[in-house]
């Protein structure tokens, strides 16, 4: 079987993986010399702590499984099984770490509630003042900005794998195949559409208006920290984001802590996770009523480097770099992903909306299972 994948962000390059894995031939086509969204602009994390029950922490799960077999077989991925902890501050927060380990899955996921001195055993770097921190064993990280190479040199090396960057794929003619703007026809035997947050031109062309909106978020960068940060940190704010942490204790919270006004404004939580270089990224705002700003603005960052440098205790390294991203996120947030037959053999997989990494090789093999590859 021939398999062409448009995009190579990483739900893309995992599609390209699992129908080399399975034996068939692929034809990755990019549109950039390299994948430029998502998912290069995240964290690297293998986040299953937060994800809602069900279907999507089955999903994230099998993802964790999927992600620490190939990291074994590709180095370069810096799979690492850091694990989480967020530190809790008063009596309502706590509440909400303890209404999570009541939950019947939180063995799966790994959740235990440490003291102070318990989470600086585990993560040295947290000098800064708690009460508790939530540990959740099974987080993981990757590295972002390099993770598709190494992906994508591995394939290479199968002898299965022809990567076409710099090539934008401009329609769908006739069956299993779509035609570039090179004016080249690429045929196969199935054709994945996976082109995150570009949901316009062909997207639009091929599948109308997709039930997918487009989120925009600010992150940051430091120099290197000058020791280990040996897990990922969240705050509290993580709680009010993330589905696994709805209970009355979290009703609770919001009725009786307000956020910080920075951060209600711009819906934010904070995640942290260390870099193989030492630096911390740093992060993250949401913005979802279009037109999205073109630029960013100050305050979050503030706001980030305050919670940040609480838990650490210390003051936070130079800041070297800030960008702003746009992922795909389903409007019907239970789902984990649309996956969409748009023409004979044409199939579009996007949305997995601020999971892909942490979701992408479970997704693909959804994908590769549900067409029989």
């Amino acid at each position: 079987m021939k398999v062409i994948v448009v995009g190579a962000g990483v739900v893309g390059t995992m599609h390209a993986w699992q129908a080399v894995e399975r034996g068939h031939e692929v034809v990755h086509i990019e549109r950039e010399a390299e994948a430029r969204g998502a998912s290069l602009r995240n964290f690297g994390q293998i986040w299953v702590s937060g994800r809602a029950g069900g279907e999507e922490l089955d999903t994230a799960l099998r993802a964790r499984e999927l992600w620490e077999g190939i990291g074994a077989r590709v180095p370069k991925l810096g799979f690492r099984t850091i694990g989480s902890l967020t530190p809790v501050r008063g009596p309502l927060e706590l509440g909400v770490a303890e209404a999570a380990l009541a939950r019947p899955d939180a063995a799966a996921r790994g959740y235990k509630l440490l003291t102070p001195a318990e989470a600086r055993a585990v993560n040295p770097a947290l000098r800064g003042a708690f009460d508790a921190a939530l540990w959740c064993e099974r987080d993981a990280a990757v590295e972002p900005r390099t993770a598709q190479l190494a992906l994508r040199e591995a394939l290479l090396a199968s002898g299965r794998y022809t990567f076409l960057p710099q090539r934008e794929v401009r329609e769908v003619v006739g069956e299993n195949a779509v035609r570039d703007d090179h004016g080249d026809i690429h045929t196969g035997d199935a054709v994945v559409l996976c082109t995150g947050a570009w949901l316009s031109g062909l997207v639009r062309e091929v599948a109308g208006e997709v039930p997918v909106r487009r989120v925009r978020l600010q992150m940051m960068q430091t120099d290197p920290l000058g020791e280990a940060l040996t897990t990922s940190v969240a705050d509290a704010d993580s709680f009010r984001y993330y589905p696994a942490y709805r209970s009355p204790a979290l009703d609770a919270l919001d009725a009786g802590q307000a956020q910080d006004p920075t951060a209600a404004a711009h819906k934010m939580q904070l995640l942290m996770v260390q870099r193989l270089d030492g630096g911390l990224t740093i992060g993250d705002t949401h913005e979802y009523e279009h037109p999205f700003a073109f630029d960013t603005v100050e305050d979050p960052y503030e706001h980030l480097t305050r919670v940040v440098e609480s838990f650490l205790g210390r003051p936070l390294p130079r800041v070297r770099r800030r960008w702003a991203g746009v992922y795909a996120q389903c409007t019907d947030t239970t789902r984990v992903v649309h996956r969409q037959q748009v023409r004979d053999g044409v199939w579009l997989v996007t949305g997995p909306g601020g999971r892909g990494m942490t979701c992408s090789p479970a997704i693909a093999e959804t994908t590769a299972n549900e067409l029989g590859w």
